[in-house]
């Protein structure tokens, strides 16, 4: 889907790259020394990404899932920084779960973070066929086709839960997509981000006022776009809204999108399956309320779709985000 996908796990995935960092570094200072020139910093960083990564997709899914969880348990080993995200953000969102079984759901969601980076390399280097082969089972397929009949516009949310890169790719390849794109940090990534994530037909939207215009025209046009509904982000483009009870900005643009064009709104994930099997592309209604006039309603029946995704499988979730970052004037934050 976005872009921003690539900026909200780079912290996870920079531990998987690490293990390999040394091998790419040293080869890519060799390519750049034959070449008789040197590369700047940002580029030299986006040659070793870009080779990390091709060297995870040489890895079977369940290798890389195991790399995923070896990696996962290192976090939570020496609570890094994402370990001590993770905690607190359970601590705010589920204050009524023992401390035990708090800890034990955040080292499952490290553990499945960890997968969701090592699982990069088969979703943006492997043919799109083979990925999407891993997808064994679709629920709520029914709701997919009731909203094609209706012949208006569709939204998809994809929050930051089991590998929303899989959701994405299956979209993709069923239906003339958009989203809106965010280029990376690194702008010597741009072209590869943007090569990975075209293959299979994806409209990459550029996010700006011309982009969201854009993306107006496609839902009147009845097609179908895709939105991570769980960022936060610039206070100009949310709102605040209870998530699992604590305020959070929230993006506005899919309430605006939805009053405007009458567009129907889905939810959907790829939840990871045990053993390696694959995964269960799983598609839900939003909440009805979602498509009130009133933004506050509607942001807040956005995020409670979200919630209602995530209680599923919590632990697949990415409660590594500091999705509480922004705070309303006069409360406290929550990250040291």
């Amino acid at each position: 889907m976005s872009a921003s996908i690539f900026s909200c796990f780079l912290l996870q995935k920079s531990v998987v790259m690490g293990i390999i960092a040394s091998q790419t570094a040293r080869e890519s200072q060799y390519i750049c020394a034959e070449k008789g020139h040197r590369l700047s910093n940002s580029a030299n960083k986006a040659l070793w990404i870009q080779r990390a990564i091709r060297l995870l997709s040489k890895l079977s899914l369940p290798a890389a899932q195991r790399l995923g969880r070896w990696v996962g348990h290192i976090l939570w080993w020496f609570q890094a920084g994402p370990a001590r995200v993770t905690l607190t953000n359970l601590e705010q969102c589920f204050p009524e779960l023992p401390a035990r079984e708090r800890h034990a759901l955040a080292k499952q969601s490290l553990l499945h973070t960890g997968m969701v980076a090592a699982e990069i390399g088969a979703v943006w280097e492997w043919p799109a066929e083979k990925i999407l082969s891993l997808v064994k089972e679709v629920e709520g397929e029914e709701l997919i086709k009731s909203a094609e009949s209706a012949g208006k516009g569709l939204v998809l949310l994809a929050p930051h839960l089991g590998n929303w890169e899989v959701a994405g790719l299956f979209f993709a390849a069923r239906y003339k997509m958009a989203a809106l794109y965010q280029p990376p940090k690194i702008e010597e990534l741009d072209d590869y981000m943007r090569k990975v994530r075209e293959r299979n037909g994806s409209e990459l939207v550029p996010a700006n006022k011309r982009g969201v215009m854009r993306l107006f025209h496609i839902l009147r046009e009845g097609g179908v776009i895709g939105i991570l509904p769980d960022q936060d982000p610039e206070l100009s483009g949310g709102q605040f809204a209870p998530f699992f009870g604590i305020e959070a900005n929230t993006i506005k643009l899919v309430s605006k999108l939805v009053e405007r064009t009458e567009a129907k709104v889905l939810c959907v994930c790829a939840e990871r399956l045990s053993d390696s099997e694959g995964f269960r592309l799983v598609v839900q209604e939003a909440d009805s309320l979602i498509y009130s006039e009133d933004l506050l309603i509607s942001v807040t029946a956005l995020n409670r779709t979200v919630e209602n995704m995530v209680n599923r499988f919590p632990e697949q979730y990415q409660w590594e985000y500091k999705r509480f970052k922004r705070r309303p004037e006069g409360q406290r934050h929550f990250y040291n």
